[in-house]
């Protein structure tokens, strides 16, 4: 009886008809007498399925309720703090600006003007004044009060709403909270999914598949992710001596999804529906003048409420990162991806989690890169201000050694303070004298992560362009502090000025690129994966597609992200359009594997491959990488292999192959064995199969690897699944190069080997000057490594090694 007490919201066959997906009204369900399932059917699936997903990622009822909990006393704590400060400190006697003389028998001479903290406290009944007395406090103060008593409310109905969330854990899902942590989303997908045969949560599906339980959590996620991808969506701004730059922040993406999805006015009638009236092309004109109107009246009411959220920014950003600063200074100086970034980046139709962890193993590859561009007359300030600054620090530290009555002395800690912090901030100018300028290496690493980059990077990560571009991608934290300070400010005008102008467009994407699923409703059309409608021929999709080039995902962003929810779901099956795609993918690497390197001799590469890579702490998975990304470098330098042989220079792409069509032909199931994903189809295909060979997982783990045996199953099934998709996204990016070139008519003859037998010894060797780039290679560029003698170390650092980019070619 409780259990349907808890869920009897859930119970409302009779609102069927009313909240279905259009289409499904007339659809009769058989519901069997006496049943007291409270999930039998569910209003509002997205909400549901969303609410699931975020329970598990937050780690169960408990940490959700503390972290709501905190986050009302948090805006209470900031509220009361800041009017204190305002009106209830004496700044004249904290700063010594007025003699304070205590009275007292006992107290000394000098103690009687010592100044104490109550001191600079005002009375209760004084600061009580001072804030009656201030009109525009009281209007603040009541501002803030009416959103608390709106947080408290929401809380409280969160609270019951995770509430009924652990309860379908514990009920339905057989999954107990202190379990909770100890299930991978795909294993409780996995149960979600064998719940709707017995106990149908979806009314208008006998069978919901894991496509759709994605569609639903990520409905207006893959909107957004499409429309950047488009470039609808950020508006881009030019900025006098700065040129194009791109602004998104919370507060402008919160606007944006306002507009367009969630608010009283936008284009979806509820959660999985689109106005109807938007699917008709006759009310096009008359639409964008309509959504026009919408967003000048959102721009209006932002900036009427920008001195109020622009007051919040500041004092937020102050109590969060002002001891941040002062303890590091330096952590300014450190990179995060943007948030446009992470649309740019994600897959449709990927999981907060899944773009988290792409992200994360692809933040130290990005930084390296990053790092490896330093301005020889901003290292040169650099080196001389940090000399001159760290003179007076030490002598200042000395004397405060000596006698600590220095400390006294007026403003002495703020000196010691400030020198301290452009210290930090001048040597992080100033460039590591053991860097290797291989920027094109570096990027090919990063790419294998992120999976997507622009083909005009190829053979430009030398350029400042690239890195400015890169860096829009990955930017300074001190920037992200500064763009979200800065955002209720400009917000307003984009919304009232740029977007507005983009109205017609908005119109027509939403009517071109939506489509209405059974038992799902309306999503957008590039969330299905469909390379009929939006493959692209230049990403290996070739008679397979009829898309236009306005239906074309950019970037191949479809194929793309086909491949990542098939190694991420390997029981889902796909379309016959998809299938098709993927056996012709595997074809490819069959062809392409044979003109490879074996995978004997790529696992055997594996330390020194990740030692070029600077990847102390590499796991198994990550060995397979590396040794696909730096196989061309020791075979085109002329490094001979364990068998003290020699062999002729291979791409990126044929290693990556050899290493996708050894995982394929090692797929065979194994009773007693964890199933993981793959993307190549096998024969001996099950309920799920077998990632990786015994052997393969013996070769590719070394003795420094033995953490990982002790990580679960899932967890080391999800890391080669991420690798494998890394391999996917180079060996893709190595054949739609090579596409583009035979398109453009630039493709050449590979760069013969050079001759070694020559060289009269090992010096003679290592100080040639190896060329590597030749585009019927297919590598992302080519870099060439110039090792000097071991006492020519000094010269090494002064002079950079040259891109050879520009050399290759010739």
């Amino acid at each position: 009886m409780a259990g349907f007490e808890t869920y009897q919201e859930y119970q409302r066959i009779e609102e069927c008809d009313e909240d279905s997906p259009p289409g499904e009204e007339d659809l009769l369900i058989h519901v069997p007498e006496g049943r007291g399932d409270p999930w039998h059917h569910i209003k509002n699936l997205d909400n549901f399925f969303t609410r699931i997903y975020h329970f598990h990622q937050k780690n169960g009822f408990a940490c959700m309720v503390l972290s709501e909990f905190f986050e009302l006393v948090q805006f209470l704590f900031v509220v009361t703090f800041t009017t204190f400060l305002f009106n209830c400190v004496e700044y004249d006697v904290l700063f010594a600006n007025r003699v304070v003389n205590h009275t007292g028998q006992s107290l000394g001479p000098l103690d009687r003007n010592k100044v104490t903290l109550p001191d600079a406290i005002l009375p209760s009944e004084q600061c009580t004044e001072r804030i009656q007395g201030n009109s525009w406090i009281i209007f603040l103060l009541i501002m803030a009060a009416i959103f608390w008593v709106y947080r408290l409310v929401k809380m409280i109905c969160n609270v019951l709403s995770y509430w009924e969330i652990r309860q379908f854990y514990i009920k339905a899902l057989k999954i107990q909270m202190d379990e909770l942590c100890n299930f991978t989303w795909q294993e409780v997908q996995v149960r979600l999914i064998h719940l709707q045969r017995e106990h149908p949560m979806c009314v208008q599906k006998r069978e919901l598949s894991e496509l759709d339980i994605y569609h639903r959590i990520l409905r207006f996620k893959n909107y957004t992710v499409a429309m950047i991808n488009k470039s609808l969506l950020p508006v881009r701004l030019r900025v006098p001596f700065f040129g194009d730059m791109i602004f998104l922040t919370q507060g402008l993406k919160y606007n944006f999804e306002f507009i367009l999805f969630w608010g009283p006015l936008s284009l979806f009638q509820n959660k999985w529906s689109l106005h109807p009236k938007y699917k008709r092309a006759a009310n096009r004109q008359e639409l964008a003048k309509q959504l026009s109107h919408i967003i000048l009246l959102t721009g209006l009411v932002n900036l009427l409420l920008c001195p109020f959220v622009l007051v919040w920014q500041v004092l937020y950003a102050f109590f969060s990162y002002a001891e941040v600063i002062k303890r590091e200074p330096g952590s300014l100086g450190a990179r995060r991806w943007s948030l446009y970034g992470r649309l740019y980046l994600r897959h449709f139709n990927e999981l907060d989690h899944e773009l988290q962890g792409r992200m994360g193993r692809g933040y130290k590859p990005a930084a390296k890169y990053m790092n490896a561009f330093v301005s020889p007359l901003l290292a040169v300030l650099a080196k001389n201000v940090a000399f001159f600054s760290g003179s007076v620090f030490a002598v200042l530290i000395a004397l405060t050694v000596y006698d600590e009555d220095v400390l006294t002395v007026q403003h002495i800690l703020t000196a010691i303070t400030v020198l301290g912090v452009v210290i930090t901030i001048t040597r992080s100018f100033i460039p590591d004298e053991h860097m290797v300028w291989c920027p094109e290496q570096l990027l090919q690493c990063v790419l294998a992560h992120i999976h997507y980059m622009p083909d005009h990077w190829k053979g430009n990560a030398n350029k400042s362009e690239t890195r400015d571009e890169v860096a829009q991608l990955f930017q300074y934290k001190a920037v992200f502090i500064l763009e979200e300070l800065l955002s209720p400010i400009i917000t307003p005008f984009i919304l009232i000025f740029p977007l507005r102008s983009k109205s017609l467009e908005i119109i027509d994407f939403f009517r071109n690129f939506t489509v209405d699923v059974a038992g799902v409703g309306d999503i957008c059309s590039f969330a299905q994966m469909d390379i009929r409608r939006h493959g692209n021929p230049q990403w290996m999709s070739e008679g397979q597609t009829e898309a236009s080039v306005y239906q074309q995902a950019e970037n191949g962003k479809t194929e793309l992200s086909l491949m990542h929810f098939t190694i991420k779901n390997p029981r889902w099956q796909p379309p016959q359009e998809s299938s098709v795609f993927i056996s012709h993918l595997k074809e490819k690497v069959h062809q392409d594997a044979q003109t490879g390197p074996s995978p004997q001799l790529l696992l055997s590469e594996a330390p020194l491959c990740t030692s070029l890579l600077s990847n102390e702490s590499a796991t198994g998975p990550d060995n397979l990488l590396a040794s696909v990304l730096a196989h061309p470098v020791l075979t085109a330098s002329g490094l001979p292999g364990r068998n003290r042989r020699f062999i002729s220079p291979s791409s990126a792409a044929s290693a990556a192959a050899s290493v996708l069509a050894s995982l394929s032909s090692s797929q065979q199931p194994h009773a007693g064995r964890s199933r993981s994903h793959t993307l190549l189809p096998s024969r001996h295909q099950q309920d799920g199969l077998m990632y990786f060979s015994d052997h393969t997982v013996g070769d590719s783990l070394s003795a420094s690897d033995s953490k990982v045996l002790s990580q679960s199953h899932s967890a080391l099934a999800s890391e080669f699944a991420s690798a494998e998709m890394s391999l996917h996204a180079i060996y893709m990016h190595e054949v739609h190069q090579q596409k583009t070139q035979h398109a453009s008519g630039l493709f050449q003859a590979p760069v013969p080997m050079r001759d070694l037998s020559a060289s009269s010894g090992p010096h003679t060797q290592s100080a040639q000057t190896v060329t590597l780039v030749s585009p019927a290679s297919g590598r992302l560029g080519g870099w060439a490594e110039e090792e000097e003698e071991q006492g020519d170390e000094e010269e090494i650092n002064s002079s950079p090694v040259p891109d050879q980019t520009s050399r290759g070619s010739s």
